[in-house]
């Protein structure tokens, strides 16, 4: 398992608004596509830098696949990441505030210490 990667496709998903409208289409398929094209590239860096061994587990596939932000959250992705993402993909399908308040819903169960999110 990787929180590193976890939070990678989070935060650059999240910044690309063709990513998001995306990922919220074909989150299989972005996820496949982002792991194979994207993951081991380096942050912020020239083109052509890049490492060969990041990948998912089949478990944080899984809950990317699905958009299960909850499960995202117990693997350990940080929260403000996943928050924002999930904010960008689903708002418009709840009146104001209502993504949010859904999102501390399906949260709530989670009682400190909250899982670890240090990468």
């Amino acid at each position: 398992m990787s929180k590193y990667l976890l939070n990678k496709f989070l935060y650059t998903v999240d910044r690309d608004p063709e990513l998001v409208e995306r990922y919220r289409e074909d989150p299989v398929g972005t996820v496949a596509w982002w792991e194979a094209e994207q993951a081991n590239r380096i942050l912020n860096c020239v083109g052509g830098e890049s490492s060969t061994w990041l990948r998912f587990d089949d478990t944080e596939r899984d809950a990317l696949s699905t958009h299960d932000y909850p499960r995202l959250f117990e693997l350990g992705a940080h929260p403000f990441l996943t928050l924002t993402l999930f904010i960008g993909l689903f708002e418009r399908d709840h009146e104001p505030m209502g993504f949010q308040t859904e999102y501390a819903r399906r949260l709530a169960h989670f009682t400190l210490p909250y899982p670890d999110i240090a990468t």
